[in-house]
């Protein structure tokens, strides 16, 4: 009973993101709370984008680029909504 337990909420704060970019502009498409599903949700966006590559060539609309950071939830922009993986294409990027 003499002995202390020792938490490690290190970790607790941190998510991984998945952040989306055109150009100068980058934003957080989704949150979550391990790499793994962060990395699933990136392959997932990344197949939309490829499905509407030449509709995006055609229009003359620049290709969104994702990528997995990891990020605190204090980071999070206090309005912060998810951005639908195709939301790029009704202006709903910026």
């Amino acid at each position: 009973m003499g002995e202390v337990a020792s938490l490690n909420r290190a970790g607790e704060d941190t998510l991984w993101a998945v952040v989306a970019s055109v150009g100068r502009t980058h934003r957080v498409a989704e949150v979550f709370a391990n790499r793994m599903a962060a990395l699933a949700d990136r392959a997932w966006r990344e197949q939309q984008v490829f499905a509407y590559a030449a509709f995006l060539r055609s229009a003359r609309r620049p290709v969104p680029c994702y990528s997995v950071t990891p990020i605190r939830r204090s980071d999070l922009p206090r309005k912060w909504q998810p951005l639908p993986a195709l939301g790029f294409l009704h202006g709903k990027f910026a």
